[in-house]
């Protein structure tokens, strides 16, 4: 019986010894430095022993900035002293600070629940000291700082500055030098071994002295790229093809770029780091781009009128029998590679006999490679008005070829054609009366027989009056046909006078794109609308026109500052619109406002003598 007893209560002193652990007191305590330095990290631990807690908080310690946290561990033990066993848990609730302002701060409580229960920590002091000096290296011992490196970012830390050689922007030619309008391939790239979150221009590059032809792509910072035996992630941020429009050296200035860079404090967490990302403001610029043009070879023949590149032409009469007063269609297609879309339409010799409309232009052009490739098709309409064998004359096409360096002359076939009578000017008229109101018959003229008073017509007051009339208005057309005939002789008159009739439809044209909101053949079209205009009215090549010698030409023309200024600032607005961001609609309307007026202002202009 004693026996069974004594190991009875053996069993209850095991049990009892083993729910002791159990019952061990629950604490919660504060793990912190006593002193830092400005710019220094450091962690604050809470540790709760022998608990399980909800519903923790812990103070702000000023001076201070918050990294990170919390960062939770957890460690359970146990332990069999003499015949006795014991277990503990902890965890610990880690904080991570950078201190950055000087002075003693006080640790405030930290509050836990624990079954209800609410357990703080004491409070701490905290002396931040100032910055500690940079550690100076010794002669013979230089250490160097491990260079950026693209997708690690351990090399990409706030405490180091972003270098020119980390981040920047290059102006790429495809080529050092070129003749006056011949393609160009210019691309503007950002490098850089930060990850960008932000990117914008401030100022874009200058492209004075240079056609555009901007090119569509995609732009994304995913690609890898080797320069000057360093990585980077690339980027394009513009791509097109320029038409140099003289020769000298033409520079493209720098752009200004406000970017932002993701930069990281690497935070140490006992085992491992844990990257905490901050944003870093930086200011580029790209670099300036120079190209020398070379001018086009002297003498330039007959007929040249500023095609660079590689074209072939072909024409076609449309029918092959001609009526007085019916239309007829002659059309010329010219096809290549090269500056196609600043090409002048062949001038046409057309008989005097033939009523002639202003050309229909339709331009297919594409960026192909690193020039434009496409068509410009012409149609002309011509009405005959003349029964007779007519001619009509020729064109010659020069073009610089910019393979051989010379310029190659393409000839166009005359054709001559046979006129037969058609329907008379009188008679078409009356057929478009008598299609018209088909329920009323055309009126045949006549004379009432009650109103014949048995005197002559010659001796009618009016017969003179009707006489004299058609005298003046026959004197009047032989003049005209004369004036017509000296003006066709002179190639420079014709063009004046056609100037505004061409540089009107080419605004109208501009306008449709307006209303249709297309800004990109919006811009392309005014531009070449007051390019071509200027062209015609001053007598200069397009090719040879340039913002200075147009403000000293207009103002030698007679043009006032105050228009040759609106000129001048119509073509820089509408070169830079082409590559800067999209302009509103108000803009747009009052950049076409401006180009209209200022032709106007110059088409009543003569030149000074």
């Amino acid at each position: 019986m004693g026996n069974i007893i004594t190991r009875i209560s053996a069993l209850v002193l095991v049990i009892i010894s083993a729910a002791v652990p159990c019952l061990a007191a629950t604490t919660f305590s504060v793990n912190a430095p006593r002193e830092v330095s400005v710019g220094d990290k450091f962690a604050v631990t809470f540790r709760l022993k022998d608990g399980e807690g909800t519903s923790l908080k812990v103070p702000q310690i000023n001076g201070c900035r918050l990294l990170y946290g919390p960062s939770t561990s957890t460690s359970q033990s146990y332990s069999v002293i003499n015949g006795q066993m014991s277990s503990s848990s902890t965890i610990d609730y880690t904080y991570y600070y950078v201190a950055e302002k000087e002075g003693t701060y006080t640790i405030g409580e930290a509050s836990i629940n624990v079954d209800g229960k609410r357990y703080t920590t004491n409070t701490s002091k905290l002396n931040i000291g100032p910055a500690s000096a940079p550690q100076q290296t010794q002669p013979g011992n230089t250490q160097r700082q491990r260079p950026v490196i693209v997708d690690d970012i351990t090399t990409q830390t706030t405490d180091r500055s972003v270098s020119a050689n980390d981040v920047f922007i290059r102006i790429i030619l495809s080529r050092s030098s070129a003749y006056e309008q011949e393609a160009v391939e210019c691309t503007i790239k950002l490098y850089t071994k930060y990850q960008i979150s932000e990117f914008f221009c401030t100022k874009q590059p200058s492209f004075e002295g240079f056609l555009m032809e901007d090119l569509e792509f995609q732009a994304s910072l995913n690609r890898q790229e080797e320069y000057n035996g360093q990585r980077y992630m690339t980027a394009m941020l513009k791509k097109c093809i320029l038409f140099p429009q003289k020769s000298g050296k033409l520079t493209i200035t720098s752009g200004n770029y406000d970017i932002k860079v993701m930069q990281y404090d690497m935070i140490n967490m006992g085992f491992f780091s844990v990257p905490d990302a901050h944003e870093r403001k930086i200011k580029v610029n790209s670099n300036s781009a120079s190209i020398n043009i070379n001018p086009l070879p002297l003498p330039q023949p007959d007929g040249f009128n500023g095609a660079v590149g590689r074209f072939t032409i072909d024409s076609r009469l449309v029918g092959n029998s001609f009526r007085t007063n019916e239309p007829a269609t002659l059309i010329y297609t010219i096809s290549g590679t090269g500056n196609i879309k600043y090409l002048k339409e062949p001038v046409i010799d057309f008989p005097s006999e033939f009523e002639q409309y202003t050309p229909n232009i339709d331009i297919q052009a594409k960026i192909n490679g690193n020039n434009v490739t496409g068509t410009m098709t012409a149609e002309y309409t011509f009405v005959p008005k003349t029964v007779g064998n007519f001619h009509i004359g020729g064109d010659k096409f020069v073009y610089f070829d910019t393979d051989t360096h010379k310029y190659v002359t393409l000839d166009t076939p005359g054709y001559d054609i046979k006129v037969s009578q058609g329907l008379s000017q009188a008679a078409n008229e009356r057929m478009e009366v008598t299609s018209k109101n088909t329920d009323i018959l055309h009126i045949k003229a006549g004379i009432d027989p009650s109103s014949a008073t048995g005197r002559a017509i010659i001796e009618q007051w009016w017969y003179w009056i009707l006489y004299a009339a058609l005298l003046i208005a026959l004197i009047a057309v032989v003049a005209a046909y004369h004036r017509n005939i000296a003006r066709s002789a002179d190639i420079r008159g014709m063009k004046l006078a056609k100037a505004n009739k061409v540089a009107r439809k080419r605004l109208r044209q501009a306008r449709a794109y307006m209303q249709q909101k297309d800004s990109e053949k919006f811009y392309e079209e005014l531009l070449r609308a007051v390019w071509g205009y200027l062209s015609d009215k001053l007598s200069i090549p397009s090719s040879q026109l340039s913002r200075d010698n147009i403000s000293a030409e207009l103002l030698g023309f007679g043009a006032s500052q105050e228009t040759t200024d609106t000129i001048i600032s119509v073509l820089d607005d509408c070169e830079m619109a082409r590559y800067s961001p999209v302009s509103s609609q108000d803009q747009i309307e009052l950049l076409y406002d401006k180009a209209a007026s200022s032709i106007n202002s110059l088409e009543n202009l003569k030149r000074n003598k």
